[in-house]
């Protein structure tokens, strides 16, 4: 066998992520590797924590990036809060709640599950019924922007609910930010993670988490260590503070956190109202030119995501195969249904970069030749 350096196809990703990756980004992540120590790459991390701050519309002092992907940054948001015992309210309208869910069990919790149907938001006075049904539950998690439905759920009345039960929150928040409207201090959620690969323009591998003051101090109130020593965040922000001298935890990924900067420098240069405003706006086209194929809208209006939309597939067309000429005569990748919606519909992602005129048309036309 012969090996030879990889060149991949370049694609126009329009699915549920990874989106494109914008090239400012691209060439940050080329730039020489330094140290992860270096008192360069130290000034450029607590760039980055500012940023991060700005992305999240928080003051959080505990908000960093951890080095893996957005389910990394699920998992810290349990193993850090929730301790054998606890009881949590789990609220599920798609697969990540279905993984918040299994994250409970798998640290000794005890979930309690509120379901909505895939295709609607959480909903509030289901959350309130739990809640009253159960007042020793400590945590209530949720996903703000289901990437499995296009759902957006609304995370201020929400975290108000849990708030008045007394509840830590822990919001998913990986397709939402930079995309949609997130204002984690003026609604008061506690937990928040996120991912780069979504509406950040950023390649995969990084996830991005703040926690409340009174979330950490849960976190310094434990009885037990946190289950996972590499996403202990006390042990984390000791790398990530520190005053010039911090504690060594890992080797960071250099290169990949050029990448996070880039990305999160980006968003601040538009502003956060005008990318949510951007993003809105490329889905209104998309709404038109699919609306003119005959192709119709999963979620209502009221609670579509507009970076992910989920769209039914018209009777009598084969989905993959649909894809699979999108893939191969466009090079363009749209996303495939999951779990109840397997086989019934797309998923169509607008996600930071991909959420361009160029793309709907390409999306929209390419749709058209196909069916």
């Amino acid at each position: 066998m012969t090996h030879r350096s990889f060149h991949p196809t370049p694609k126009t990703l329009m699915g549920p992520g990874p989106s494109d990756v914008h090239p400012r980004v691209l060439a940050a992540l080329a730039q020489p590797t330094i140290g992860h120590l270096d008192p360069q790459f130290v000034s450029l991390m607590d760039d980055i924590k500012a940023l991060l701050r700005y992305a999240f519309q928080t003051s959080n002092q505990l908000t960093l990036p951890l080095s893996a992907p957005g389910s990394a940054g699920m998992e810290a948001a349990f193993a850090n809060l929730l301790e054998p015992g606890d009881k949590v309210i789990v609220c599920v309208n798609g697969v990540f709640g279905m993984r918040m869910s299994e994250n409970v069990r798998r640290m000794g919790g005890e979930p309690v599950v509120v379901e909505d149907q895939w295709g609607k938001p959480v909903d509030p006075e289901k959350l309130a019924d739990a809640l009253a049904a159960h007042p020793d539950a400590k945590i209530v998690s949720f996903v703000h922007a289901e990437t499995s439905t296009g759902v957006c759920s609304d995370v201020a009345q929400l975290c108000r609910l849990a708030k008045a039960a007394g509840c830590l929150t822990i919001v998913d928040a990986v397709t939402a930010v930079g995309g949609v409207e997130l204002r984690v201090d003026d609604w008061q959620a506690d937990v928040v993670y996120a991912g780069t690969q979504k509406c950040l323009s950023c390649p995969p591998g990084i996830s991005l988490i703040t926690f409340s003051d009174a979330a950490a101090a849960r976190v310094k109130a434990r009885k037990l260590p946190v289950q996972s020593w590499f996403l202990d965040v006390s042990l984390l922000m000791a790398y990530w503070e520190g005053e010039g001298a911090r504690t060594y935890h890992h080797t960071a990924p250099v290169n990949a956190m050029y990448s996070l900067h880039e990305a999160l420098l980006m968003l601040h240069e538009e502003g956060l109202e005008n990318a949510w405003q951007r993003h809105h706006s490329m889905h209104e086209l998309l709404v038109r030119g699919l609306s003119g194929l005959g192709i119709n809208f999963v979620v209502d209006a009221r609670h579509r995501l507009p970076q992910l939309n989920v769209v039914s597939v018209p009777d009598g067309v084969d989905e993959a195969a649909v894809r699979r000429s999108l893939l191969e005569d466009y090079n363009l990748e749209i996303g495939a249904g999951l779990g109840v919606f397997a086989g019934k519909v797309w998923r169509i992602g607008l996600m930071g970069y991909a959420a361009r005129r160029e793309n709907v048309q390409l999306c929209v036309s390419a749709l058209g030749s196909c069916l």
